[in-house]
């Protein structure tokens, strides 16, 4: 009996623990919030009387962010002295960028912060002087410098890069700190074998191009977006960046012929291959290629022939990349040629105001478009390949207009403004308050303007019903203080309008009833901020609504919200949208470290995640973890699956197999092009925009053949469409209707 007393005294005790400390768990916890918020606010004042009531000074938010990553990011001097003198980790790394609170600081040009944090022991003092040579800042150089200890290679790169840029100051205050130029090899190469070796290399597997040049006898290394280097030869098949060390290159022979190099720095290894880029004649064909390139004439030339007796399809472009997103549109014949400067082949042109990435839909005679119009006349557009995180500042009042165009003639038929105000939620430099495309079924159009709601007009103009959504910010998965805007797009499928909202609070998927707005169903997602729009696949069996995500790619019953299917493995953001060809569903995402390509059997159940670094199983016909694009949504064509990377890099593969077929530049190497915009197709012809406003032409197959480059003239970060052989391209202040 006693025994049995002890026993049932103490699971009351541990009960009565539990019980209490429930409370103070989630107490530590919203102090913990507090702390974060109040670090990236730089309220040096609240962040220590949260310490004071105990909050945990190295408490790791998201991928093990503390207080101080966030302080040192902003540049929050003041809060980062309160923290260190709270007993912070002055180099804890986070898990995804592995990077600890000094980096943070120099990254963004914090000298203070960074000669702070230099004094108090941190690491890093050679992140902070190559940051400082990088952005001219010889504060940050010389705070680097008189921690002391710099190793020599590092003071080398850094007066390498320094004399490039020809930083004058910076580089005497290298020079004085013992910097001296690299040592360069004495050997004598033989000329003939320098020029041998000039060409340019490729590696496939990292989507990296190498030029190499004979410049007034020196031996001359190029990656495009990188300063050149100097390549000193060590003997006849060795080389060593003198710019720079650690950087080492070996040349790989057959022959007389030049087969490849290996790039060896920081105990990795690549190897290029070189391209050939000699005109030779062309050989005779084989018997089973000739009936290869048959067959696939042959496919194509079917696809097409059912495309123009499908006169809807043809004359329709309900939604984003039209029906379903595949972004095909074949029996339209479509101009190959334009200029829109000289007018060449343009119908119309309409100048719409404001700013807007949403892309043109088209039902019947009308061509529909969204656009917010700031007060603010200095608030600009910033394009072009770049990794900044800050939001733009512009929140000032806007405008959120809707117009109807008539479609032969560009024609403005009616004009609405759904909403006036200031934006609830900040947008990205490169993005606006309008990304989100709307969506028709020929009697409803649909458009979501972010958390400045939902609405639904006929197509005479007329609002029949809005719905508020809440606060839709997809911002920086890393920091939730770095808002975005909304970019996923509105999709209508039977009676009901979904949407995915995948933002840094409450993250959720749901169906509204197209007729009234009332809500049908909501499934919430567990999930960080993303850009993907969801997909409709209609099987034979059954129908499947398909979302890209981070944690998991997931398949859905649209008509219930009910989850059939998921799918992890996948990167930080995901923007590409979901589409189907070949009953494969193709998911791809192009952020670093992981860029993946599935193709995903329809019809999956249950958990379908690959195992063991497997690349198929029985619901993946393939897979890929490396060449998914960042911003622009791949397209099947044929039996071809084409992805264009941000900088332009096109790769083609077997979309049943995943072969790699060919990779190209479009145009050409070191052009400087970024692309946003999703490619197009129709009638053997693949159409490629880019942010500059050239929207390439390339002929649908296994080898690449650009037909023609054509000039809008001005920014460009909408998805064309295609219509009764015409296309329709949105710029930054007009639409286009081109065609012959």
């Amino acid at each position: 009996m006693k025994n049995r007393h002890e026993i049932v005294t103490r699971l009351f005790a541990y009960l009565v623990i539990l019980i209490v400390g429930l409370p103070f768990a989630g107490l530590a916890q919203d102090l913990n919030d507090e702390l974060w918020a109040a670090a990236r606010k730089g309220d040096a004042a609240a962040v220590k009387t949260l310490l004071a009531k105990g909050a945990d000074v190295n408490a790791k938010f998201r991928y093990n962010a503390t207080a101080l990553s966030y302080a040192a990011d902003r540049g929050h001097l003041e809060v980062v002295k309160v923290l260190v003198e709270h007993g912070a980790e002055l180099n804890i790394k986070d898990t995804f960028y592995n990077s600890p609170p000094l980096s943070w600081a120099a990254y963004n040009g914090h000298t203070e912060v960074v000669k702070f944090l230099l004094e108090k022991g941190a690491e890093g003092k050679e992140t902070a002087l190559m940051s400082g040579v990088q952005n001219g800042n010889l504060a940050m150089v010389n705070a680097a410098l008189a921690v002391g200890g710099m190793k020599e290679e590092t003071l080398t790169s850094a007066l390498a890069r320094a004399t490039q840029g020809n930083k004058t100051e910076i580089v005497e205050a290298l020079k004085k700190a013992g910097a001296v130029p690299a040592k360069v090899p004495d050997f004598k190469i033989d000329p003939a074998l320098l020029q041998n070796y000039a060409g340019r290399y490729k590696n496939d597997e990292i989507g990296m191009e190498m030029t190499f040049t004979v410049q007034n006898d020196k031996f001359i290394g190029t990656v495009s977006g990188q300063p050149p280097l100097t390549y000193a030869p060590v003997d006849n098949n060795n080389f060593k960046a003198v710019e720079f060390t650690g950087i080492d290159i070996a040349f790989n022979s057959t022959g007389n012929q030049v087969t490849d190099f290996t790039l060896k720095q920081g105990g990795r290894s690549f190897v290029f291959k070189k391209v050939k880029t000699e005109e030779k004649p062309a050989e005779p064909k084989s018997a089973e290629a000739e009936k290869k390139e048959t067959k696939v004439e042959t496919a194509m030339a079917a696809t097409a022939s059912k495309a123009k007796k499908n006169g809807v399809a043809a004359k329709n472009w309900p939604s984003f990349r039209g029906m379903f997103a595949t972004g095909v549109a074949d029996g339209q014949n479509p101009p190959t040629t334009w200029n829109a400067e000289k007018s060449l082949n343009i119908k119309w042109k309409t100048p719409i105001p404001g700013m807007a990435h949403s892309s043109p839909v088209i039902w019947g005679n009308r061509v529909f478009v969204t656009t917010v119009v700031t007060s603010d006349t200095s608030s600009k557009l910033r394009v072009g390949l770049y990794g900044d995180v800050a939001p733009d500042k512009d929140l000032s009042k806007h405008t959120w207009k809707v117009y109807g165009l008539d479609k032969k003639s560009g024609k403005i038929v009616w004009e609405r403004t759904a909403y006036e105000g200031i934006p609830k939620v900040k947008r990205h430099t490169k993005a606006t308050q309008a990304n989100s495309t709307p969506a028709t079924d020929g009697k409803h159009l649909v458009m979501l303007f972010g958390a400045e709601g939902l609405y639904c007009y006929d197509l005479d103009g007329k609002q029949l019903w809005k719905k508020d959504l809440g606060m839709l910010d997809s911002g920086w998965f890393y920091d939730p203080d770095y808002q975005w805007g909304h970019g996923s797009s509105p999709i209508i499928y039977k009676n009901l309008v979904i949407v995915q909202c995948d933002i840094q609070k409450n993250p959720f998927i749901a169906a509204y009833n197209i007729k009234d707005g009332k809500q049908a169903w909501l499934t919430p997602r567990d999930e960080i901020p993303s850009w993907g729009t969801p997909t409709i696949h209609e099987g034979k069996a059954r129908p499947e609504l398909i979302t890209n995500g981070t944690k998991h790619i997931r398949g859905y019953d649209p008509l219930t919200g009910k989850e059939l299917w998921k799918l992890a493995g996948n990167s930080e953001i995901t923007t590409p949208t979901p589409f189907v060809a070949h009953d494969l569903i193709f998911v791809t995402s192009g952020y670093r470290p992981i860029q993946p390509i599935y193709a995903i059997r329809t019809g999956a159940t249950g958990d379908i995640s690959l195992k063991d670094k497997a690349e198929s199983n029985e619901h993946i016909a393939w897979s890929k973890q490396r060449g998914g694009p960042y911003m622009p949504t791949p397209i099947v064509y044929g039996d071809y699956l084409y992805t264009c990377a941000n900088n332009g890099t096109l790769t083609c593969y077997n979309a049943k197999t995943g072969e790699q077929i060919f990779r190209e530049r479009l145009g050409g190497k070191g052009n400087g092009y970024a692309f946003t915009a999703s490619p197009i197709a129709a009638d053997d012809k693949l159409y490629f925009t880019s942010e500059d406003g050239e929207i390439f032409v390339v002929k649908a197959g296994p080898g690449y053949e650009l037909l023609a480059t054509n000039s809008m003239s001005e920014v460009c970060m909408a998805t064309p469409a295609i219509s009764e052989g015409m296309i329709f391209v949105r710029t930054q202040g007009h639409v286009y209707g081109i065609g012959e």
